[in-house]
């Protein structure tokens, strides 16, 4: 039962950790070294605060379970941020990419089957 939550933790934190990391592309675009600037780069702060609630989230899943199973696990912020980069930044995917995503969830699975 522990290790079910744990592993939802970790994945909700992953989405979240995604999210964030797709903000940050977002503020890269105005990002200054400019404290007052930094402040105002409303992607960056977004970006910022969604890593720490993703921090938060994965550390409350450690308590959890075991670090040899969720660890593998956090990969899976790789396949959200390829999907949420398609989606809301118009990147490509090419074929390498996707073979990529796929080895990821075939590990991932390996590993959930394992544990």
């Amino acid at each position: 039962m522990g290790l079910g939550i744990a592993i939802t933790l970790v994945i909700i934190g992953c989405l979240i950790g995604a999210f964030g990391a797709i903000y940050l592309k977002k503020g890269a675009k105005t990002f200054s070294l400019n404290i007052s600037k930094l402040i105002k780069n409303y992607y960056i702060m977004l970006g910022v605060f969604l890593y720490g609630v993703s921090t938060i989230i994965y550390i409350s899943a450690l308590r959890l379970g075991n670090l040899s199973v969720l660890y593998p696990i956090v990969s899976t912020t790789y396949i959200f941020v390829s999907i949420l980069s398609i989606k809301m930044l118009g990147e490509k995917m090419n074929t390498y990419r996707w073979i990529g995503v796929g080895a990821i969830i075939l590990g991932v699975s390996l590993i959930g089957i394992a544990g």
